[in-house]
């Protein structure tokens, strides 16, 4: 039987750079939360010919009401991540209503989430290039990374990894993006919003 519009899958793409080098970058928290959420799911990702790393699994209790989710963590590097989102988009039928990003904030305290729905890029390359190829009305579960001290420009900062002492919460705060994520698929937006965005 094939997916209603209600209960098809929902693609969740966490933006980062590929690559070891990167993998404890400020930049690169959107691909820890969706490694967190392919263990919870017991997804493994594979490489898709979209030029993602995709894995697929099941959010919520085992049965009707569980959803099928599709993670996503482009290979293309921030700046080219439309491109793979897009076509594992086209690849798996999913609409834009049903797509959620997980992305470092600068304008936001370190750790702290907001949940919205639409928006401007804010100067993040890897939203500027999704909403030039997708359009900009997909979900964001926004991750605070802070501002850079001092004249520290801004790509040495998010390209840097979080410090020693971010580091000690950095687990708890990556975890909770994933309850977040999760919270947004199965119980809606507002509802997330008013648990999350505090």
């Amino acid at each position: 039987m094939s997916e209603t519009v209600e209960n098809g899958p929902w693609l969740v793409a966490g933006l980062g750079n590929p690559g070891p080098g990167y993998a404890g970058n400020r930049h690169n928290v959107g691909f820890m939360v969706a490694d967190l959420l392919a263990q919870r799911t017991g997804a493994r990702f594979a490489v898709h010919r979209s030029r993602a790393m995709v894995a697929e699994g099941r959010l919520g209790p085992p049965g009707p009401d569980s959803r099928r989710i599709v993670l996503a963590k482009p290979m293309s590097y921030m700046n080219l991540s439309g491109g793979p989102v897009n076509a594992v988009c086209g690849y798996q039928k999913i609409p834009l209503e049903r797509v959620v990003v997980i992305h470092d904030e600068l304008d936001i305290d370190y750790g702290v989430l907001r949940l919205k729905r639409g928006g401007g890029d804010n100067g993040h390359n890897g939203l500027k290039s999704l909403t030039s190829t997708i359009g900009r009305d997909y979900y964001r579960v926004r991750f605070g990374v802070g501002r850079p001290p001092g004249r520290m420009e801004v790509s040495d900062y998010v390209l840097k990894d979080f410090s020693s002492t971010e580091r000690k919460e950095l687990d708890y705060f990556v975890d909770r993006a994933a309850d977040a994520v999760e919270a947004l698929i199965t119980d809606g937006l507002e509802r997330a919003q008013s648990t999350f965005n505090s």
